[in-house]
């Protein structure tokens, strides 16, 4: 199971790259040699290779298991397993020009953030245009939150089963929060509660980095996924409304995301020149190692690099000195939906064709495979945050960090626009947020940003307010 990783609009690709539709063209169901049925499953995976242990899954427990299953019920099918060991975005795009072309697999993997591009190139339908009822009346919906169902949502409708997700926290050292008289258990539930943290925690040790919020153009994604975003939820708005089809500019939710920024800048609560430097994600992540950071937001990717042994910058101590918090909102009830507490996920989905010649059995093994039973083999070879409640309820109860975010964080968390568009807006925001680092005032910032926006969406697509 793979993170959303966000590459380059797919569109134009598509139908710029006809000549190299036959890649997958014309594969799929087809008749079986022996009287039987034969259907394809892709994924961007291969066997001791990229995501090598989602193909020995697949290969070695799904496909075999669900074979068997079939069998007992007197069908005889054959699932073929198309790996690659591609970049994800060269693998979205080969699967782009083989649904477009009317072929590609039947059963396929999909990163959350190419849905949207997806449907509106006319390469995905509704699960229930594809299967009819068993897609809705599916008995595995009630154990995926219904914030990551939206991983595969757009606009209301389902175009898939979310698989893996992940999550967006407050980490904090519990050894510089001891020293700053804070509390072991630390859960703010304000925006003024952490910079009232961060304040005693640069007080009492004026040589640690007391907040880390990502926030320069050099961290790229990070800035946005793991600093603006989180904040603008924080402060009640998603960065853009699927309903009123609106982004958001010079508002008061991203006013109050700048103003954030500037304070924790202007007062020397945050570094800005580690938010400028070329290798500042990497820097900060290892500062945390080394105990010298108090705050930082940021996704599980930090429990996996810092806190685990096997990291890349494992850090003494491990959870001993390590505490995490879910993110407040601006205050209490402020956050988007109403919420006190909000986060951002990535994450990704399994689709169907839409020209599969025999939906029912691809829905067949779309729901098996997103089955606890099948889900928990998974698990065995790696331990991760399924969308599944059930399954990560077994397999993450030793792990306090993975149990928490999916018990505590997925049930509010919020997702990404799944647009072809979003990553040009995201370089805007990033531009935004350097500005600030880099001294500019908020409204000066904010006025750049909107002009940015405007250019590439219209100003008729800007939230007003």
């Amino acid at each position: 199971m793979r993170r959303a990783r966000r590459a380059r609009p797919l569109l134009a690709v598509a139908g710029a790259a006809a000549m190299t539709v036959a890649a997958c063209a014309g594969c799929g169901a087809s008749a079986g040699g022996s009287g039987g049925t034969t259907i394809t499953m892709e994924a961007n995976s291969v066997a001791g290779g990229t995501n090598g242990q989602e193909a020995s899954w697949l290969t070695k427990d799904v496909i075999p298991g669900f074979e068997k299953e079939m069998k007992a019920k007197g069908q005889n099918v054959t699932v073929n397993f198309e790996g690659s060991g591609a970049s994800g975005e060269d693998y979205a795009n080969r699967l782009a020009l083989d649904l477009k072309s009317g072929g590609g697999p039947d059963v396929f993997d999909l990163d959350g953030p190419y849905y949207g591009e997806f449907v509106q190139a006319g390469y995905l339908k509704p699960l229930s245009s594809v299967v009819g009822p068993a897609a809705t009346s599916w008995s595995g919906w009630s154990q995926i939150p219904t914030s990551v169902q939206s991983i595969t949502e757009y606009q209301g409708k389902q175009y898939g089963i979310p698989n893996g997700t992940d999550g967006r926290v407050l980490f904090y050292n519990k050894a510089l929060f001891r020293q700053a008289g804070l509390p072991a258990s630390w859960q703010p539930t304000s925006w003024a509660d952490i910079i009232s943290a961060a304040k005693r925690l640069k007080a009492k040790d004026p040589g640690i980095e007391a907040l880390q919020i990502d926030g320069g153009a050099q961290m790229g994604e990070a800035t946005t996924f793991q600093g603006v975003l989180p904040l603008l939820a924080s402060a009640g708005q998603l960065v853009y409304n699927e309903k009123t089809g609106a982004w958001q500019g010079d508002t008061p939710a991203m006013q109050a995301v700048a103003g954030f920024y500037h304070t924790i800048y202007s007062t020397g609560l945050a570094n800005s020149q580690l938010q400028l430097g070329a290798n500042g994600r990497d820097q900060t992540l290892q500062l945390f190692a080394q105990g010298k950071v108090g705050i930082y937001l940021e996704s599980d990717y930090l429990y996996e690099s810092v806190i685990n042994s096997d990291g890349l910058y494992p850090m003494q101590g491990g959870t001993k000195d390590v505490g995490w918090a879910l993110i407040p909102a601006q205050s209490p009830g402020k956050g988007i939906r109403g919420q006190s507490f909000i986060s951002m996920s990535g994450g990704s989905g399994q689709s169907l064709n839409p020209n599969t010649k025999h939906p029912k059995l691809a829905w067949d093994f779309l729901s098996y495979m997103n089955s606890q039973a099948a889900l928990l083999q998974y698990e065995k070879i790696k331990a991760f945050l399924s969308a599944n409640a059930d399954v990560n309820k077994i397999a993450l109860a030793k792990d306090p960090f993975l149990s928490f975010v999916a018990s505590k964080v997925l049930p509010l968390t919020a997702y990404r626009p799944s647009l072809a568009i979003y990553p040009q807006v995201s370089v805007g925001i990033q531009q935004l947020a350097q500005n600030l680092a880099t001294g500019k005032s908020p409204a000066s910032a904010l006025s750049t940003y909107q002009t940015t926006l405007e250019k590439l969406v219209g100003a008729s697509h800007i939230a007003k307010s």
